[in-house]
């Protein structure tokens, strides 16, 4: 799509002369389109919200708010916190939010974090074939009380996976994340997970210094600092695997790509490396043109295509 998106807007910037784009201020541009239309979907969620408490929306085709929830699920992630270990070793309850570093994605919002309190087993794996297994000459996995669907975490290099079969001393697992002898692992109760309350750094002192209201395994609680920590309560939820997070990631920064000139132009390949296109649904591919147009008459300093742009933008929102 991020192709037929650039077309467009250079075939009307050109109509009447009005300049040419970069490659690079191409990709600038679309990166903060595509945000800006991201953002829109949690107020335009918002907005359906308020339509159906007023009985202003639909059912069947046209129930907005569906298709808009379905949107957003385009950007939920679930991935296990990495945690923070403090200067000695020490592994604590504190845990790095989900980035690019940590686990692939910046998040946007935390929708919830489960805590998972059983460890069943733990111990280093001591063999790495066959692939998508886990043995341990060591273990008794069925004594343990292991069965298909729990957490297998490589607490080595931070992979995880979920046990596919079991026996006394091999796990099948989903993922192949043990490909070198000597990882460590930690297996996970999946059932035993209990959902973390948010709550802020001034009443997790309170609920601490309580005992009806004390964090517990059972409802534990958690806080967020603005260096994109989170600490978990009761402190015993530690270690990577205990803890787990389902939020709202970024969507990742479009790239249109390019390898060779032809008279001068460059033409388009998204074979390259870091060709990334945009995350958004085709039927939004008017709005990323319109909003690029915008920032490009800003950038070229020509009034008439921003006005341009603005009218379609608002006659795109008068029919919605």
């Amino acid at each position: 799509m991020i192709n037929s998106v650039r077309n467009t807007v250079l075939s009307v910037l050109n109509k009447n002369n009005y300049g040419y784009i970069s490659p690079s201020d191409f990709n600038l541009f679309a990166k903060q389109a595509q945000m800006e239309i991201f953002e829109e979907y949690f107020s335009t969620y918002n907005k359906t919200i308020n339509m159906e408490n007023a009985r202003m929306s639909g059912t069947d085709y046209a129930d907005i708010k569906k298709a808009v929830a379905e949107l957003l699920e385009l950007f939920i992630s679930i991935d296990f916190l990495v945690p923070n270990p403090a200067s000695s070793g020490y592994i604590s309850n504190n845990y790095f939010a989900p980035s690019v570093i940590t686990v692939g994605n910046d998040y946007y919002m935390i929708n919830r974090v489960n805590c998972y309190t059983t460890k069943l087993d733990s111990g280093t794996n001591t063999a790495n074939t066959p692939a998508f297994q886990l043995i341990d000459l060591g273990a008794s996995f069925v004594t343990a009380g292991v069965s298909v669907g729990d957490v297998v975490v490589n607490t080595t290099n931070f992979t995880n996976a979920f046990v596919t079969s079991v026996s006394a001393t091999v796990l099948g697992l989903s993922n192949n994340i043990f490909t070198t002898i000597g990882n460590s692992y930690a297996i996970y109760k999946a059932s035993n997970a209990s959902e973390a309350e948010a709550v802020s750094m001034g009443k997790i002192m309170l609920l601490n210094n309580s005992l009806l209201t004390a964090p517990s395994n059972i409802y534990p609680a958690y806080t967020m600092s603005n260096n994109g920590i989170l600490t978990v309560y009761p402190s015993t939820i530690s270690g990577y695997g205990a803890v787990q997070t389902v939020y709202f990631r970024y969507p990742k920064d479009p790239k249109w790509t390019f390898i060779t000139l032809t008279n001068g132009e460059p033409v388009f390949d998204q074979s390259q490396p870091d060709y990334q296109d945009f995350e958004l649904p085709l039927e939004d591919e008017y709005k990323l043109v319109v909003k690029i147009l915008q920032y490009c008459g800003m950038s070229i300093r020509e009034g008439e295509v921003v006005q341009y742009s603005l009218g379609q933008e608002q006659q795109q929102s008068a029919n919605s």
